[in-house]
């Protein structure tokens, strides 16, 4: 786990090299969406992020409650007719990450390097399909609820308020600007909770766009969207069945998960699985005896860890989840961190960790952009307002129904495909292969693994398939696999909504619903540790990803604008890793 010092030098850190008094933009058009819900919005000029010119881009928030305003960016596919594209919605976890991390570390149009200029991603997602990156619930990134007047505290990472725009002399230190009033009661504070909002977004933005949404609806997201993403996406077909006047039916066709956090009980006890005993596809073995032992009782002496998510899940009290999940986190999670200073979203590197890219944060607090895309507010990358509602509910700890709604999706026609990279330890691969033989889909227990093919050759992980459900294994990838394999994660999201098979993408899933993988019950491949980092790497390093690893020291320099322009590499940054105070919450910025 982070420390509540870690909270607040993060977070000062995203916002300190540009935070300002943002003024309310006065150029917003007005529409109106589905559901007469009211939209603002401006179209983004070409180079803000998306470089391509003639690819259309539009910003700005539906208005889903009086004080809840949830901000979206919208991109236009980059090949062939928008108005014939299918649309996919990214969102982010944490929950309360900001889904501006999966735009610019992962799939989207642009990059920002070092020097904070924008550099073409030829990997992204809008290379196939119309893309919206959805901030929720609110108060996340540039959602709001009130915006106010404020610094951020630097001892806690919380937002005071101030009387008006100016920065006193006691807050010099820290980040005066315009943000989101943290009031826990303006925001979600369930998985459950946040579905209706993010529904109702979607509507408000459907109608004030319907050109961009006549082609099917795809749903991706990664970590805490293995809450988000059964339980979400089940609540839109459970609103479309109700066939509810003035609302849109949503055409659901997949969704996508990556390094997904779906079941706590299954997942605690991968930490173990995955540091221990059977371990890690790395040859990583971090511990001692003693430390072994330490963690094993942790997760399973009397009273412990799995009796107490075991209690949560059969009494479903507030309190006892919010203490099964403090007691896990601290006494099972974050053995990792106290023992190892590894980064549990790559195993191969310590901390702090130059990767992914964290210059974005910075750039999204520049005035330009923030007129360019109708902000309200300073960016940040983590909300603690939603992080604390969410922890108070023990929301973490809870399965919610995350494996039954996967089955109900699976029944209605939906394609869902489970990836992981596998040097991941918050959300391991391990324990995401254990949630996709829970799910129990039709004939899954007969597939075997085999090698995804993709367009350079080079073998980046497997998957396991039957019919709409598929689990993959991605070689040498941390928890954001888009960024650790742009081009895998490219052709596998292409397969996804075009509804073929993850193998080889050349095989229709409708035509042949019997569909079955073929291979080893287990996917034994091993990368050994070559990439393992024993000392912790500059904060300029820059990533290869046809190496898997970083490049020497000298060429990082040289080596960032090549990496962002061709994806052979990547470039120092700040992490975005935000912990709520509480050190209650694992999956907090993504």
């Amino acid at each position: 786990m982070y420390s509540s010092l870690r909270v607040s030098i993060l977070l000062t850190a995203a916002t300190s090299v540009a935070a300002q008094f943002v003024k309310a933009p006065t150029d917003l058009i007005n529409a109106t969406g589905y559901l007469d819900l009211p939209v603002r919005y401006k179209e983004v000029p070409t180079g803000i992020c998306e470089t391509q010119e003639g690819v259309k881009s539009y910003s700005g928030y539906v208005d889903v409650e009086e004080d809840q305003h949830v901000f979206w960016w919208f991109f236009e596919t980059r090949n062939g007719n928008a108005s014939e594209a299918p649309l996919t919605v990214w969102i982010n976890g944490g929950p309360g990450s900001s889904s501006m991390i999966g735009l610019f570390e992962e799939n989207g149009p642009c990059y920002i390097d070092a020097e904070g200029s924008v550099v073409n991603n030829p990997y992204s997602w809008n290379n196939v399909s119309n893309m919206i990156y959805i901030d929720q619930p609110t108060q996340v990134g540039f959602s709001y609820s009130i915006p106010v007047n404020g610094y951020v505290d630097p001892s806690s990472g919380y937002i005071i308020t101030l009387p008006n725009a100016t920065c006193p002399d006691y807050a010099q230190g820290s980040d005066c600007g315009t943000y989101s009033y943290g009031n826990e009661s303006l925001t979600a504070n369930t998985t459950q909770a946040g579905a209706p909002n993010f529904w109702k977004t979607l509507q408000g933005f459907m109608g004030a766009f319907p050109e961009y949404s006549r082609n099917g609806f795809h749903f991706a997201t990664e970590s805490y969207g293995g809450h988000y993403g059964p339980i979400y996406n089940e609540y839109i077909e459970t609103q479309n069945a109700k066939n509810i006047s003035g609302a849109h039916q949503i055409s659901l066709e997949s969704v996508l998960i990556g390094n997904g956090w779906y079941d706590p009980l299954i997942q605690y006890q991968a930490y173990y699985n995955f540091t221990v005993y059977p371990g890690n596809t790395y040859d990583y073995s971090p511990f001692n005896e003693s430390v072994q032992a330490q963690f094993y009782n942790n997760l399973y002496g009397a009273g412990n860890c799995v009796d107490q998510v075991k209690d949560c899940a059969a009494r479903g009290i507030n309190e006892i989840c919010e203490a099964a999940d403090a007691f896990c986190a601290d006494l099972v999670e974050s053995i990792y961190d106290i023992y190892l200073g590894r980064d549990e979203y790559d195993m191969r590197e310590l901390t702090p960790d130059p990767f992914p890219y964290g210059y974005y944060t910075s750039y999204l607090n520049t005035p330009k952009v923030q007129a360019a895309i109708g902000a309200f507010q300073n960016f940040t990358t983590y909300a603690n307002a939603v992080g604390n509602a969410f922890t108070a509910t023990g929301d973490d700890d809870r399965e919610s129904g995350t494996i039954e709604a996967v089955r109900a999706l699976l029944s209605q026609g939906v394609y869902v495909a489970m990836m992981a990279g596998d040097a991941d330890y918050n959300c391991n691969w391990l324990g995401g292969e254990v949630v996709a033989n829970e799910v129990n889909a039709t004939n899954f227990s007969l597939a075997g693994y085999t090698n995804i093919t993709t367009s350079d050759s080079i073998v980046h992980g497997q998957v396991k398939q039957s019919g709409l459900f598929s689990f993959s294994r991605i070689y040498e990838s941390g928890h954001e696999v888009p960024f650790y394999q742009p081009l895998a994660s490219l052709e596998i999201f292409e397969r996804v909504i075009g509804r073929k098979d993850i193998e080889s993408g050349l095989v229709s899933i409708d035509s042949n619903k019997t569909y079955l993988t073929t291979g080893t019950q287990k996917s034994t491949y091993r990368e050994g540790n070559a990439t393992i980092q024993f000392e912790v790497l500059p904060s300029n390093s820059t990533y290869n990803t046809t190496l898997n690893g970083p490049n020497p020291v000298s060429l990082a320099k040289t080596e960032l604008k090549r990496s962002l322009l061709g994806r052979d590499s990547g470039s120092g940054g700040m992490k975005k890793r935000f912990k709520p105070q509480s050190k209650k919450l694992k999956r907090t910025w993504h």
